[in-house]
């Protein structure tokens, strides 16, 4: 009697990992969370769940009105008004300077620049550097308010602030801000529109109106006006009763990278090391202003102004040197992770090209707007 013997095959399981080559920003803070899990074990603590919700109904809000057209309605509208490239991208640079103040620099990227990839796209025209400016024009113009940006709520709160002496410390950064974005603007390339286009109509006013109504409920989820869990259950809400399909089409590598920014920030900010090298550099004024502009271009500007406000005082240098310090390079602020996702998604193959423009013009911001601040602040001018 032959006995046979079955030998099955081995399956061979294939991971693909092409995923990581996607997007370099997502990939480098994958692996600077994973890096930083071996010095410190990461705690649920590091997530903050407030931003990662509004910025998940955001994405669905904006997707929502794009599809609409109710972007291209607005990008119509200006360049109709507009007689050529520079003008335009001047228009939307100083709506992202203005409305950050108001709406915070995150939320003034997520809506204005997709309109300029929206205008880049319907006028073949080159708009990298409009997206760079709006993005140093963002994070300058949310350092005049202390709902702009999350580093100067915390501030704001943490050290029981009041708005005179806010603005009385923020107003010479804004000002010097906006005439060098001016003046920067003014050499962009100026090519003349030879187009006029026929007014676009929001086909279905209704959902228009609907999905403004989630949107300003999820920005005023961000002020604390309403419970930001209140404003993701309507969002939701509305998702599945008029389009259940924009749940697939937003962008989740953005959330994933600021989930592993969360957890790479939390965990390097709990070292001991950090922590001494923190309270040996704080002794001073200038010391604070240099130590939070350069501490932002590692770990962000957020973290860094928790972290440092643990071991100081001085509040006017740390309010200023983490507000300039979200310049500089990509993870200095996280609403410019916002713009360089933006942007490659529309824009795969310019990934590295807008990288070294971005590293250009934010290392340039960031060298005259410390130099005139420090010279203003704690300089001569200061003592006089």
């Amino acid at each position: 009697m032959k006995a046979t013997v079955f030998i099955q095959a081995k399956k061979k399981i294939h991971i693909n990992f092409r995923f990581l080559t996607k997007d370099k920003v997502f990939t480098i803070s994958l692996l600077l969370a994973i890096a930083s899990c071996f010095i410190q074990p990461p705690k649920i603590e590091y997530m903050n769940f407030p931003v990662l919700i509004s910025l998940f109904n955001l994405m669905l809000a904006i997707k929502a009105l794009d599809e609409l057209h109710l972007l291209d309605k607005m990008a119509v509208s200006i360049l109709n008004r507009c007689k050529n490239s520079q003008s335009v991208s001047a228009v939307l640079i100083f709506l992202c300077f203005f409305a950050s103040m108001f709406v915070t620099n995150d939320v003034a990227l997520l809506t204005f620049v997709p309109l300029t990839l929206v205008i880049s796209k319907r006028t073949k025209l080159p708009m990298m550097e409009t997206v760079i400016l709006q993005t140093i024009a963002a994070n300058i113009g949310s350092s005049f308010t202390p709902m702009g940006n999350p580093q100067n709520l915390f501030i704001y709160s943490h050290y029981g602030l009041d708005p005179v002496s806010f603005l009385l410390t923020v107003v010479s950064m804004a000002i010097l801000g906006l005439i060098i974005l001016y003046l920067v603007t003014r050499r962009l390339r100026k090519q003349e529109i030879k187009l006029t286009l026929s007014p676009i109509q929001i086909e279905d006013r209704k959902k228009a109106t609907i999905w403004g109504l989630v949107l300003a409920i999820t920005i005023a989820s961000i002020y604390g006006m309403i419970p930001y869990y209140v404003a993701f259950i309507i969002t939701m809400a509305i998702v599945f009763t008029l389009n259940k399909k924009l749940l697939i089409k937003i962008d989740y590598y953005l959330l994933l990278t600021f989930i592993c920014f969360f957890i790479f920030v939390g965990n390097i900010s709990e070292t001991h090391v950090v922590q001494t090298m923190a309270s040996a550099s704080l002794t001073n004024e200038n010391l604070v202003f240099f130590s939070s502009i350069l501490l932002s271009q590692f770990i962000s500007n957020v973290p860094a102004s928790i972290l440092l406000a643990e071991f100081t005082a001085n509040w006017k240098p740390l309010l200023l040197g983490v507000n300039i310090g979200g310049l500089g390079t990509l993870i200095a602020s996280m609403a410019s992770v916002i713009s360089y996702k933006l942007f490659i998604s529309a824009n795969p193959n310019e990934s590295m090209k807008f990288l070294k423009t971005f590293s250009i013009y934010n290392l340039l911001f960031l060298a005259i707007l410390a130099s005139i601040q420090y010279f203003l602040s704690f300089g001569p001018v200061a003592k006089l």
